[in-house]
């Protein structure tokens, strides 16, 4: 019993206590909006008593806080070698969508086995994708852009499976992050570039040629060309924020998630502006714009390259996303189908965003003497 409460005690005095309780708390600002915004205050004009969402949402919440302790007690060394083969596991449940997936609206993302019940295996590839290219990008090796041609053939099956799918949110998402962490690694400015325009204009052949893209293609031009009449969700995602001002319309007041499906997940801003006003989203911006200070704060700190790396990837990946998922909600993007991190309903979504949160409170941790 000592043995273990000393094991938790060093963990408790290294871990750093600022991001903790921070992630903690992005975590249940996102069960509170879940309550407030999909469950019973927001239902009881159409007389459905029901905490169904937030249940649900309840239960993924103590589900990744027990995610994000396990992956910040293990020790670093171990935990690099574990997301090897849990990226692996990922790797080899996303190569299952073509096969056994659901199609939702046009494409196959979501996995639905008995036990794990719809979930999708690009939000649990993506954190450990970081580990697995950091620890590539680390490879001593005497020529020196073998490592960066080499991650070039790992990330390609990643963005051809999500293609297929398709997926492109994701595929440009996990493209960034790629594209930043070869950056941070050290490259040639002018070879980062070439990949840089090589991975613009290949995403752009896809959507503009390619007859599976045709969706992003509508979604692109009814972006462009607002009288087009394809771009409704995004209209009535807008028209949340206006309508909720600075202020906010009140808890429960908000209409958007009865007029766009899945609102709570891909609009949650717009849901959150339309009841509590554009000063909460601020604020809530502002508690990311101090959680990214913090991790880049760090980094500064970690002794490795590995280590400087992996925050790197987690916190460009957590931001990116961000701002994909802001940038949608006040069309200054297209549609995408992005979860905000934290805040949105989503199994999947949490489950990997607490993955990422225990990379970060593990290799934030102050080392031991």
């Amino acid at each position: 019993m000592n043995k273990y409460l000393d094991t938790f005690y060093d963990w408790w005095k290294n871990i750093d206590k600022f991001l903790l309780f921070l992630i903690l708390g992005l975590f249940l600002l996102g069960l509170f909006f879940s309550l407030v915004s999909t469950s019973l205050i927001a239902s009881d004009k159409l007389d459905t008593k029901s905490y169904y969402f937030f249940f649900k949402h309840f239960a993924y919440i103590i589900l990744a806080i027990a995610i994000l302790i396990v992956f910040s007690f293990l020790n670093q060394k171990f935990l690099a070698k574990l997301s090897l083969i849990l990226f692996l596991v990922a790797f080899l449940s996303l190569l299952l969508v073509p096969f056994l997936g659901i199609e939702v609206k046009g494409s196959k993302r979501w996995l639905d086995l008995l036990f794990l019940p719809r979930f999708q295996p690009v939000e649990i590839v993506k954190p450990f994708f970081i580990v697995s290219l950091s620890l590539m990008l680390t490879i001593q090796n005497r020529k020196l852009y073998f490592k960066y041609f080499l991650s070039s053939l790992f990330i390609l099956p990643i963005l051809m499976l999500l293609i297929y799918q398709p997926d492109i949110g994701q595929t440009l998402l996990i493209s960034m992050v790629w594209l930043a962490l070869i950056f941070v690694s050290g490259i040639n400015i002018f070879i980062f570039f070439i990949f840089f325009l090589f991975v613009g204009s290949t995403l752009s052949c896809l959507i503009l040629f390619v007859p599976k893209f045709e969706y992003i293609k509508i979604r692109l031009f009814a972006f462009l060309d607002s009288s087009s009449g394809n771009n409704y969700q995004a209209e009535k995602a807008s028209d949340a924020i206006i309508n909720g001002g600075f202020f906010g319309k009140g808890i429960g007041e908000g209409t958007l998630n009865s007029r766009v499906p899945e609102a709570h997940t891909d609009y949650i801003v717009s849901v959150i502006s339309e009841e509590f006003g554009a000063i909460i989203v601020i604020g809530i911006l502002f508690l990311y714009l101090i959680f990214s200070y913090r991790v880049i704060w760090k980094i500064n700190f970690a002794n490795e390259d590995l280590s400087k790396l992996i925050l790197s990837g987690c916190i460009s990946l957590i931001l990116i996303q961000t701002f994909i998922h802001v940038g949608v909600n006040i069309r200054i993007l297209p549609t995408t189908g992005m979860t905000l991190p934290f805040l949105s309903y989503g199994g999947s979504s949490i489950v990997s965003t607490a993955i990422l949160s225990g990379l970060i409170l593990n290799l934030t941790k102050r080392k031991l003497d």
